[in-house]
């Protein structure tokens, strides 16, 4: 789960992500519910649930063709691009990463670059991308 604040308006969403917890390309479901008091919804969510760790960034968002292109800035560890295809209700997972694929290649982007985790399992290993 992730509770985000947006810039200046002082709303929020709640967003529910469903994906595997695996390396390389994945399909991932989410669900989305926007708040007008995201503090409050946060507060309650960790009482409620605990807090594992907290993930501070801030995310710039492109579309390329189908592919949602995040660049994200995260406090402790850096700068990092994320593809996230889209996919059409006839396309298979495979197309999606065809897709993926051809654009690491236009964006010069090399399987070595490619970090394994999420931002949190990162910053509670120590902080640094392997």
């Amino acid at each position: 789960m992730l509770g985000r604040t947006s810039s200046g308006d002082g709303q929020g969403q709640l967003i529910f992500y469903e994906r595997p917890d695996s390396e390389g390309p994945k399909l991932s479901h989410y669900s989305i519910s926007p708040t007008a008091d995201p503090a409050g919804l946060v507060a309650v969510l960790s009482e409620a649930l605990g807090v594992q760790g907290v993930v501070k960034k801030e995310r710039r968002l492109y579309m390329v063709g189908q592919t949602r292109v995040h660049l994200d800035r995260v406090e402790g560890l850096g700068d990092f691009l994320e593809l996230e295809v889209v996919l059409s209700e006839q396309q298979s997972p495979e197309d999606g990463e065809r897709v993926a694929r051809r654009l690491m290649e236009e964006l010069g982007v090399q399987e070595e670059d490619l970090v394994a985790g999420a931002y949190l399992d990162l910053l509670l290993a120590g902080g640094s991308p392997t």
